[in-house]
């Protein structure tokens, strides 16, 4: 975004100057006059792109030109603006206090940007919405809907707590996917070099002295040959596996077949059906009670369980609702949500208390969640540790076994 160096008079006389992004020197004017403030002489002082920063010579800021804006960032911004709102402070003046406090140089641009937009006379909502990579369509639906309620800051609150415990909850997955990952990244560098390094030197006595090797040192010769001496067709053979499953898995035939199958796979599938249902409880409860209609509230929802088999069940809720029906029907005969949620569900929409109902529901599942994702930590560490040493115990077998037939041979 340009950013302006400016001359201008102020309201009582006085001369003022300063810098100031805006999109056009238009929207420069427009600012500037809603802080009184009358231009009298303005420059583009520098020029913005991604990560550049152009101003006389070209400066690249490797740095800024890597930033991101996490889910925590947007959480944070959004208790931050709430908070401001509360405290009676307009719309202009908090979205400016936000911009100045950023550290983030890519967040604090998204944010100026918005700031004009509002300053230009768009919705808050609507200037929003020109960021989808950082708002996405629940944040900014949510934000409308508080726009036409007049209730902005009790909305931004409970969008900063949704957003916040969906960090939460993706943070605590990643961490507990983590140790596992480190430690299968070690075991294969491990068992890599010794195939390639330390079994050839052993097995070479093998076969100087040519001798009988049982069936299980025989295999780890030729595993160790093929690693050794077809690596560079290993290595692209690996990588086109993996990117052909992804490719595969976003594909429309895979797509649907892969959401079907995590669903029913053992001991993660249960785990995935839990973080889908909470958060598709936790996000239908937060727009409800934001004031977003039912249809339009299901809509987003199903886009959010990135699951397609459940944003089917939802699909066919949505429109069991526009026919006159209850949202439990469709989620009773789909089979695919669990009793207690469809009980909870059809009881809060005959007592009038959808929401109160979903969020307990969430509240259950994220215990639920935090219960089996430790579990699956502590389990995942000893069979780990079990299957490395399960290999490194079959190595060192299949060496020593020919090394005790030779030496019995020898006496």
């Amino acid at each position: 975004m340009p950013v302006y160096a400016y001359k201008g008079l102020a309201d009582d006389g006085r001369e003022v100057k300063g810098l100031q992004d805006a999109e056009s020197p238009k929207g420069l004017r427009t600012t500037l006059k809603k802080q009184g403030i009358r231009i009298v002489e303005h420059r583009e002082e520098a020029s913005k792109i991604g990560g550049l920063q152009l101003s006389g010579s070209t400066e690249i800021d490797l740095k800024k030109y890597f930033e991101r804006v996490t889910v925590a960032d947007v959480a944070l911004v959004t208790r931050q603006l709430a908070t401001l709102l509360r405290s009676g402070i307009t719309l202009i003046d908090a979205l400016t206090a936000i911009v100045e406090q950023l550290d983030n140089e890519k967040f604090k641009r998204i944010f100026g940007a918005i700031k004009t937009g509002v300053n230009e006379g768009s919705s808050l909502a609507d200037a929003m919405a020109e960021h989808p990579a950082t708002f996405d369509e629940l944040y900014i639906s949510m934000v409308r809907a508080g726009e036409a309620s007049g209730a902005l800051d009790k909305v931004l609150v409970r969008l900063a707590d949704f957003t916040e415990a969906q960090a939460k909850l993706k943070s605590k997955i990643m961490g507990a996917l983590l140790y596992p990952l480190i430690m299968l990244g070690v075991g294969s560098v491990i068992m890599v070099v010794l195939f390639v390094v330390v079994i050839p030197r052993i097995t070479k006595i093998f076969q100087q002295v040519k001798a009988d090797l049982p069936p299980q040192t025989r295999l780890l010769i030729f595993v160790a040959d093929v690693i050794r001496n077809y690596w560079w067709l290993l290595v692209p053979l690996v990588a086109g596996s993996i990117f052909y499953f992804f490719r595969w898995k976003k594909s429309k035939k895979g797509r649907p077949k892969w959401d079907r199958f995590t669903l029913r796979v053992p001991v993660l599938g249960p785990v995935v059906r839990l973080v889908a249902i909470a958060r598709f409880s936790r996000t239908l409860a937060t727009l409800l009670r934001s004031g977003v209609p039912v249809l339009t509230a299901l809509d987003i929802t199903k886009d959010v369980l990135n699951n397609l088999r459940l944003a089917e069940v939802v699909t066919e809720a949505r429109e069991a609702i526009r026919e006159g029906e209850s949202i439990s029907t469709p989620l009773r005969k789909s089979k695919e949500f669990p009793p207690i949620v469809v009980h909870m569900v059809a009881t809060g929409e005959k007592s009038g208390q959808l929401e109160e109902m979903l969020e307990h529901v969430a509240d259950n599942y994220d215990f639920q969640v935090d219960q089996k994702v430790e579990r699956l930590t502590t389990l995942i560490e000893p069979i780990m540790i079990v299957g490395m040493g399960g290999a490194v115990a079959f190595i060192v077998f299949s060496i020593l076994m020919p090394i005790l037939q030779l030496s019995q041979h020898v006496r």
